[in-house]
């Protein structure tokens, strides 16, 4: 457990502040989570950041048996550490006794912070935040799913047990904040809607990732970052790089990342002939990897709003992804160069084409990144989740009042 000095909760000094950016007294937020990896672990390290920039308190939950190597390194960047505290416990992935324990601690945690917010990321956060909240009318329960349960398979056993269990959450729910309009959709066509808060507030870059990336560093034709693991369709990708070709050599893929998948992904490779052709580069920051690529790719069978595109196209670098989840609310007028999920015909048709003409792949990227400066930015993603706060903070004072 990391505090900040003896006083992590400083309730009484903090009681009555006015917010840095105008829009009413501070708030104590608790960021719920289980896996400190990837995009959902980014997101909450920057709006972490934000809030207490405009002068919140925050802390963290997550888990203590998980991690990859820039899980301390995104704590440590943090401008100001979280008053709150950096809490690590153990957190299974699956359901189990193990959560009741969790739950527990949670709700001690919640407690000792003063939170009025509980903030769960992902299905095993938002589970958290639920369920540590009961009996508390002064917190508001917030939940973001970045896909969560809708990544399982809807006809399997344990596909409908997760739903269920996320249907008789919504009566503990104060608001459910989707990243994308498309996850916002699909949880309301495989779950439905509570009758609470159910904004979208999309994804936000920081000011600085909006420059482009030198030409000097590129050693490869495509750079793939993310999981390892099959939903993110990386033996499509390695079967379309079979057939590719730049200036009549065979075209060269350079991988970042780690995950589950990664010894089925390196006899693909082998079995395909590719060992001279593919870099795998290990877990790297996602701009040192897209550094080395002339074109990102982004092959993906399922996605929510993926960060990987959003820093890909920011920094200007060509993109080719797959139109799954929100992903083409990221390419905005770009949209109709999307590839069809688990084609690796037409994965490779596009990479040809980025490849044959990079005058037309830089002007697409160019307009990509205009709008994603304009929709997307780490201010505007703050706002509407700060307000959001807000608004459940207060229906619950009001039905306080109402009860009375």
């Amino acid at each position: 457990c990391w505090t900040a000095g003896s006083d992590p909760v400083g309730t009484a000094r903090w009681r009555g502040y006015k917010s840095m950016n105008g829009m009413g007294e501070t708030l104590r937020i608790l960021m719920i989570l289980r896996a400190p990896v990837g995009g959902l672990y980014r997101h909450v390290i920057d709006l972490s950041s934000q809030l207490i920039a405009r002068g919140h308190q925050v802390g963290l939950v997550m888990d203590s048996t998980l991690s990859d190597p820039q899980t301390d390194r995104r704590l440590a960047g943090m401008p100001t550490a979280p008053q709150l505290g950096v809490h690590r416990i153990p957190i299974p992935r699956l359901l189990g006794p193990a959560d009741l324990l969790a739950t527990g601690r949670i709700r001690t945690v919640a407690r000792q912070c003063g939170a009025q917010v509980l903030h769960g990321h992902g299905a095993k956060g938002g589970f958290f935040a639920r369920l540590a909240h009961i009996g508390r009318p002064d917190q508001a329960a917030i939940y973001t799913p970045h896909g969560g349960v809708l990544h399982f398979e809807q006809s399997s056993g344990v596909g409908k047990l997760l739903r269920g269990i996320e249907k008789r959450l919504f009566g503990l729910t104060d608001a459910i904040i989707f990243e994308s309009h498309f996850a916002r959709a699909s949880f309301e066509r495989q779950i439905g809607l509570p009758d609470c808060l159910t904004p979208v507030v999309h994804n936000g870059l920081l000011p600085d990732e909006f420059k482009p990336l030198a030409a000097e560093t590129i050693d490869h034709d495509f750079a793939y970052v993310g999981e390892l693991r099959h939903l993110k369709g990386i033996h499509v990708l390695l079967d379309a790089l079979t057939t590719i070709t730049n200036k009549g050599r065979p075209a060269r893929l350079i991988i970042g990342g780690g995950g589950p998948d990664e010894e089925e992904i390196r006899q693909q490779i082998a079995r395909l002939g590719l060992e001279n052709r593919v870099t795998m580069a290990g877990v790297q920051p996602a701009l040192q990897i897209f550094a080395r690529g002339q074109v990102a790719v982004m092959p993906s069978l399922a996605e929510s709003l993926p960060y990987v595109a959003l820093e890909a196209a920011a920094a200007g670098k060509p993109l080719i992804a797959t139109d799954v989840g929100g992903v083409k609310e990221i390419f905005g007028p770009t949209a109709s160069s999307l590839v069809a999920p688990g084609d690796a015909g037409a994965l490779a048709k596009a990479l040809q084409r980025c490849l044959d003409d990079p005058a037309e792949a830089a002007a697409e990227a160019e307009k990509r990144r205009a709008w994603i400066q304009e929709q997307f930015s780490v201010e505007k993603m703050t706002d509407g989740i700060e307000r959001c706060y807000r608004e459940a903070l207060s229906r619950r004072g009001t039905n306080r009042a109402a009860s009375r």
